[in-house]
């Protein structure tokens, strides 16, 4: 097969899921955002913590979204955005005068390490990079960055997750966990 025959494609789209599904999907990830939001502009408002960053969002499509997907699970979950988010923050810290090569090494050794660790979860890759590129606030939380907003958000994200994906009788949620 030639390279550009590659690109073709060999199968069909899936179907479209039943409105069921995406009923379950649209209200696990309202629910799941809006905890972790609610967090963010009014328990944490007054302080120098932040609670939600923009990785959560591609989160919430794999874990209400994708549930069956290996990438959704809450090994990967937890796993990929924390292992992520302290690599981001290494990164950030040892070449904050070349962005350039600290956002790049950031993603780069996150994928490494989630694969190596067997907790590839896509988001995780730009939490690593919000560790590097994120506003002040951001930068000002150091290491903690890694537990809040990241561990302590993608767990709300998933006790969400757990509660809503198992409230139909179609859906069962986590595929597993370790």
């Amino acid at each position: 097969m030639n390279y550009f025959g590659k690109m073709k494609g060999f199968t069909k789209s899936p179907p479209r899921p039943p409105l069921s599904e995406v009923f379950w999907s649209w209200l696990g990830a309202f629910l799941g955002i809006s905890a972790v939001s609610f967090s963010h502009f009014n328990l944490l408002a007054q302080s120098d913590l932040v609670m939600i960053i923009g990785s959560f969002g591609a989160s919430a499509v794999l874990i209400y979204g994708a549930i069956k997907s290996p990438l959704a699970q809450p090994r990967n979950l937890l796993g990929g955005h924390i292992i992520s988010a302290v690599i981001g923050v290494f990164c950030y810290q040892t070449f904050t005068n070349q962005l350039w090569l600290a956002a790049a090494l950031a993603v780069a050794t996150a994928i490494a390490v989630m694969l190596v660790t067997r907790t590839l979860h896509p988001p995780g890759g730009a939490t690593a990079l919000i560790a590097v590129i994120g506003s002040a606030k951001v930068h000002a939380l150091g290491y903690l960055y890694a537990i809040i907003p990241v561990g302590l958000g993608a767990t709300i994200m998933l006790v969400v997750a757990l509660l809503v994906n198992n409230l139909s009788s179609k859906r069962q949620y986590p595929e597993y966990w370790f």
